[in-house]
């Protein structure tokens, strides 16, 4: 039998605490990449067990559970108990996309008074409060990555972007943290 090699959790010990700002890695979470047309959302929903939004740059949340809308007929569905999102979806006859990304993606939580201003070190939107209220959510760049932002408190985010970037990500996070 084959030794199995165990994948390395992406930003292992990473951490920031400095000049009112916390940078931690998330933990490990399942991730939906979902598409799907509008005559499929409401079994989908009542598949994954919360609302999709439909308006842009909303969310909807319920035990742990997630999803971020991203486009027309596209979602992120992030599930913190790891649950087996695509298998909650192969219930659903009517047509849509479920793909697993867990392995994909990471997240990086940045909270702190000054979490708008490093945040905006890197990415061009409008972060304040009345433009970006909690529970919205954006796909867009931080540097030259792309990422998924999503405002989980008044000074708090959630930042996903792709393993092979999260080193980037956090660096930038990290050196936007310490400028002033």
């Amino acid at each position: 039998m084959a030794d199995t090699i165990a994948r390395a959790s992406a930003l292992e010990g990473r951490f920031l605490n400095a000049d009112g700002l916390t940078l931690v890695r998330a933990e490990p979470a399942a991730r939906l990449s979902l598409r799907a047309p509008k005559t499929a959302i409401k079994s989908l929903s009542k598949a994954l067990g919360l609302d999709l939004p439909e308006r842009p740059k909303t969310s909807s949340a319920k035990d742990g559970r997630a999803a971020l809308w991203l486009g027309p007929d596209e979602w992120l569905v992030i599930d913190e108990n790891q649950a087996d999102l695509a298998g909650a979806c192969a219930s659903v006859a009517e047509f849509h996309s479920a793909v697993d990304v867990s392995h994909r993606n990471t997240a990086v939580l940045v909270s702190g008074a000054r979490v708008e201003t490093v945040l905006n070190a890197g990415c061009p939107q409008d972060l304040s409060l009345d433009a970006f209220p909690v529970c919205a959510c954006s796909r867009t760049v931080f540097g030259k990555a792309e990422v998924i932002l999503w405002r989980t408190g008044a000074d708090a985010f959630r930042v996903e972007c792709w393993r092979s970037f999260s080193d980037y990500v956090f660096m930038l996070l990290e050196q936007a943290t310490r400028d002033r």
